[in-house]
């Protein structure tokens, strides 16, 4: 058969066949029946607000100079945004190698023998062949695989930028925790030292006969418990630190990072999340890949079924024509072509649609609960943000109240008209409300942080 005539069958097999497989050289777009989907595509082709929190570099978002820096080294260190960027590479491997598929392969295959009979001299043969085949993509096969792998590499791209923002948002909360852990340690030895002074005045209260050893066990059993918690607050902030370290990806060290350091955020207050804020985020936008890469790979299940058609050639130089061994070497040139079609390999070509078709359609479910979930992300960030603004202002009243109320209860005390039993409560009440104000200032911060990164901030 000629290769005029294997395209001639080709031209009509596809003719017969194009109203059935069309879809499989179209490229992917979310399914027009899906309101969520269609409502995301027209989000993130919408014009992109530079101002808004999420949009903003992240060096407008976090100044102080001392983070700055440790964001930069880990930026540049951080053994998972290298393995990201690696990932790209062997994307942008695997794409050039599904286009390079289009062109024909060439192999050269040297051989030789040598023969003798009744001890009669060697008689050698040898050819120099050069190869060549080449299959014409008829149904998609090689497109689908190609589109497929370029999704590849856009979704491996969306994957780093999602791991730069996760190296951001999580240096400034480890950076913020142990600024926050600092002031707690800073907060509870000054308490030690005023409860030490505490038990000093029970037991001078005691020989003056105004009080009774009872005060004077209790007071002293405070202080210890204050020296106690300061022992797990230096626990924690040398996990702080190590953690910090492995962002940073160092060997465990002690950063300088002062007990002062705060975050000022601009006012955000708003009602919803806008759908363009949630599509610019990275995860979203690797799990729309996702999608094309499964939509993709069931085009590829599909062409499995129509035929496919290989040309190949060889040529080259050989002293063997027939049974006629010939010196010096003659050229020879061979042409041929193959059209297969699948015959009895229907039933796993079946199965495998119907499992690529699955796998679509997880694709879709994992899409889908990606927006739901950057949503609800978004919001809760907000949420914390807003409330730990008000919380704050609630527990700074508090802080206030109870430093009057432990000054005026040991000042009574003083006088006899009040118990020690009243100036332990209002001690331990005010470290409480200390604690939980700085408690408080942290998750206002890492609020801000998080909601950074839940709308996709971070991007290059």
């Amino acid at each position: 058969m000629t290769i005029k005539n294997i395209s001639r069958i080709a031209v009509v097999g596809l003719s017969l066949t194009m109203l059935s497989s069309c879809h499989i050289y179209n490229k992917f777009d979310m399914p027009e029946d899906n309101a969520l989907a269609q409502e995301y595509v027209q989000a993130k082709d919408a014009e992109i607000d530079s101002v808004a929190f999420g949009n903003l570099q992240w060096q407008q978002v976090f100044t102080d100079p001392v983070l700055v820096d440790l964001i930069n080294q880990a930026l540049e260190n951080n053994t998972n945004l290298q393995n990201a960027k690696l990932n790209i590479d062997v994307a942008h491997a695997q794409l050039k190698g599904a286009r390079l598929s289009y062109l024909p392969s060439v192999a050269l295959a040297p051989n030789g023998a040598g023969v003798s009979y009744a001890e009669s001299k060697f008689t050698w043969t040898y050819q120099l062949p050069m190869a060549v085949s080449w299959e014409i993509d008829i149904f998609g096969k090689l497109l689908n695989t190609k589109r497929g792998a370029k999704a590849a590499v856009l979704q491996s791209e969306a994957y780093q930028q999602a791991v730069r923002s996760q190296i951001i948002a999580g240096v400034a909360n480890c950076y913020y925790a142990i600024a926050s852990l600092e002031r707690q340690l800073e907060v509870s030895r000054q308490t030690a030292e005023n409860w030490k002074e505490s038990v000093e005045v029970m037991k001078n209260l005691k020989l003056a006969g105004r009080t009774n050893e009872a005060g004077v066990v209790q007071s002293t059993a405070n202080y210890y418990s204050i020296l106690a918690s300061i022992t797990d607050l230096e626990v924690a902030i040398n996990n702080a630190h190590n953690t910090m370290s492995l962002l940073m990806n160092v060997m465990p060290q002690r950063w300088n990072i002062s007990s002062t350091a705060t975050l000022n955020a601009p006012a955000m207050m708003r009602e919803g999340v806008p759908m363009k804020e949630l599509a610019a985020r990275p995860d979203v936008r690797a799990a729309e890949q996702n999608v094309a890469i499964a939509y993709y790979a069931t085009n590829q299940a599909r062409s499995a079924f129509y035929p496919g058609l290989s040309i190949t050639a060889n040529g080259g130089f050989t002293n063997l024509l027939g049974s006629v061994i010939v010196n010096p070497a003659e050229t020879f040139v061979q042409l041929a072509g193959s059209l297969t079609m699948p015959l009895f390999a229907r039933g796993a070509n079946i199965a495998r649609l119907e499992a690529t078709k699955a796998q679509q359609k997880q694709a879709m479910n994992n899409f889908e609960y990606a927006l739901m979930s950057a949503s609800a992300e978004v919001s809760n960030a907000m949420t914390m943000y807003q409330k730990s603004e008000e919380k704050s202002k609630l527990l700074a009243s508090q802080v206030e109240n109870l430093e009057k109320s432990v000054e005026y209860t040991q000042e009574l005390l003083s006088l006899g008209t009040a118990t020690y039993l009243e100036v332990l409560n209002a001690q331990t009440s005010l470290l409480s409300a200390q604690m939980s104000q700085i408690s408080c200032e942290l998750s206002r911060q890492q609020a801000v942080i998080n909601l950074y990164q839940s709308l996709g901030g971070g991007r290059q």
